[in-house]
């Protein structure tokens, strides 16, 4: 374990795909399965259709959907729903979120990035989304219509969104809050007054267009998320 990324990769990545999975559910070709999962790994937190995915991992649409059904049976990623930008499901999930369940796969498997990196916003999100992960009780959601997106919503018992957080990699919309075009959009069409928006360093609350931004840094906020979330499970 000295080597944390190589520990990572040969005994909780290649055991779990090269041997558990494939003993488990009678899996006989793992190339399709490993492939499937690098794929995914590279491209944490990105919107997929099986289409797209089918050709980007050049699995079989038909074995794909039992594939990401088996890596999420072992807790390696996690598949998040679309709605619409007024809370709404959609008949068919055609597009759907994948994360994996802790960020620091996808640098075992491929080099680790820094913080300036064009993908580190994914991991970001990936990290934030991994804390919400372990609470079983809960649903995340995201939203995404034709000219928007937020990139979580909380939906009540009667599925009506509650609340909304955008995850940012960047302190300037602390300073502009009104790029904040969809997030403002779903919040005045929802009733949600004070949405969360993570950043890099900046703290606390902005107001525009009668939206309360509650701003934390991203660290910060997935402490808080994982922290409370052990708390809820200790007092159960």
């Amino acid at each position: 374990q000295a080597n944390p990324g190589r520990y990572i990769r040969q005994d909780i990545v290649d055991k779990v795909i090269l041997r558990d999975l494939p003993s488990l559910y009678g899996i006989s070709d793992t190339r399709e399965l490993y492939s499937l999962f690098t794929t995914i790994a590279y491209n944490s937190g990105g919107e997929f259709s099986l289409e797209a995915l089918s050709k980007q991992s050049q699995v079989p649409k038909n074995t794909l959907k039992k594939y990401i059904e088996y890596l999420e049976a072992a807790f390696l990623i996690k598949q998040v729903k679309r709605i619409d930008q007024n809370g709404k499901r959609f008949k068919r999930d055609n597009f759907f979120k994948i994360y994996l369940t802790n960020p620091s796969l996808r640098s075992a498997l491929f080099t680790p990035i820094t913080s300036t990196d064009e993908m580190i916003g994914n991991m970001v999100e990936t990290a934030i989304f991994a804390q919400w992960m372990h609470r079983d009780w809960f649903t995340p959601y995201y939203a995404r219509w034709s000219n928007g997106e937020v990139d979580m919503v909380g939906l009540s018992d009667t599925l009506k969104p509650i609340w909304a957080l955008e995850i940012k990699w960047s302190d300037r919309y602390f300073e502009k809050p009104k790029e904040l075009k969809s997030l403002i959009k779903f919040c005045q069409e929802n009733n949600i007054i004070t949405p969360i928006v993570t950043s890099i360093s900046k703290e606390g609350e902005v107001e525009y267009a009668d939206v309360h931004f509650q701003f934390l840094p991203s660290s910060a906020y997935a402490y808080t998320v994982g922290k409370n979330t052990l708390d809820k499970k200790i007092n159960k």
